[in-house]
């Protein structure tokens, strides 16, 4: 009895110690972020594009230095070709016919709002058109705070990773330079690598077969900056779960303004319902099949590593929170103190706790 008491209480004790260090790590990635995460994203970066660098240097027999430089220029070119395609469609808000967005919105919505009481009183429900258009005006104008406060959040995410930009490329050179190529890789190291590797790349495919889809979608609907909608589609749906449900939700201003009309109803639920469709089925079917086992984390604990990730690091912690987790996941199972823990993670109810000892 006083041997199992013992056990626990060491048990205890070991658990609050835990808890102490992660909320001191958590202190400090949130101190640190200015430096921890440039680091953080050029060692997925280097692992993304590190199968590049060892192809050249082992099988064309390129010099190191030579190998880094035409490595990183085809990466820059990628990027390259991603923000010309966003710049293809961001002047699209620019354009004559959404020169005043807030025109059109009211214009739109009060042609559907009039249309919309004519019919009701056709049916011999009467409003009073006062007090609908009061309740509509608060409604929007919620809806503009709401636009410009995600506005400014998504401007303040992308001036952090262009002044971080620098950092981060320096990072990628070193972790490159110091890399061997020739060093065939297994363990724990081997392990993360693949599976990250192997998340990122299904991610970023599905993620762009996404944005073409819905681009495709919007456009046959003719709804207006449907370019830019697909373009945010295919960048939200690297945030897990509610990326989706942002990129889907998006068009919907956009979508009232332009329908007016009563009998437009179906295009409205055209613009939301097919998009949904099309993320629920890449997001739940096509990418399962894909990862197979994946990285082995319960959707729940996908979730919770999103709050706790964004909590820390904001955006830039959201679209980084699914490999982080799973790389902890990884080194937890690689301990048999830990295993429990990973498999929890895994969603991996274990019965056994603490070694007891018989009285």
């Amino acid at each position: 009895m006083k041997t199992n008491m013992r056990d626990e209480q060491v048990w205890l004790a070991v658990g609050s110690l835990v808890i102490l260090a992660s909320a001191a790590v958590a202190a400090i990635l949130v101190y640190a972020k200015g430096v921890v995460v440039p680091f953080v994203l050029a060692i997925f970066v280097t692992v993304m594009i590190s199968p590049i660098l060892d192809f050249q240097v082992v099988r064309w027999k390129f010099p190191r230095a030579a190998a880094v430089a035409t490595t990183l220029l085809l990466v820059f070119a990628i990027l390259g070709v991603m923000g010309l395609l966003l710049y293809a469609a961001v002047p699209s808000i620019g354009t004559p016919e959404a020169a005043d967005p807030d025109q059109q919105f009211s214009s739109g919505f009060d042609s559907m709002l009039e249309n919309s009481l004519t019919t009701l009183r056709a049916w011999g429900i009467d409003l009073d058109q006062t007090a609908v258009e009061a309740e509509l005006e608060g409604l929007i104008a919620e809806m503009q705070q709401k636009a410009i406060y995600i506005a400014t959040q998504t401007a303040g995410t992308v001036k952090s990773l262009l002044s971080q930009g620098f950092l981060i490329v320096i990072f990628v050179i070193f972790l490159l330079a110091g890399r061997d190529s020739h060093v065939v890789r297994t363990g724990i190291y081997a392990e993360i690598e693949a599976k990250i590797r192997t998340y990122i790349t299904t991610k970023f495919v599905l993620s762009g077969v996404t944005g073409i889809l819905v681009w495709a979608v919007l456009a046959s609907f003719g709804l207006k900056m449907a370019a830019l909608f697909g373009m945010m589609a295919f960048l939200l749906n690297f945030i897990p779960s509610i990326g989706s449900v942002i990129a889907t939700l998006l068009p919907l201003p956009v979508a009232l303004g332009q329908f007016g009309n009563p009998l437009d109803v179906w295009a409205i639920l055209g613009v939301l319902l097919i998009p949904g469709v099309i993320q629920v089925t890449v997001g739940n079917v096509i990418e399962p099949k894909i990862m197979g086992q994946g990285l082995q984390l319960h959707p729940v604990t996908i979730l919770l590593a999103l709050a706790v990730w964004g909590l820390l690091w904001g955006a830039i912690g959201m679209l980084l929170s699914v490999p982080i987790t799973a790389t902890i996941r990884i080194i937890l199972m690689r301990f048999e103190t830990t295993r429990p823990l990973g498999n929890l993670l895994a969603g991996e109810l274990s019965t056994t706790g603490p070694p007891a000892t018989a009285t």
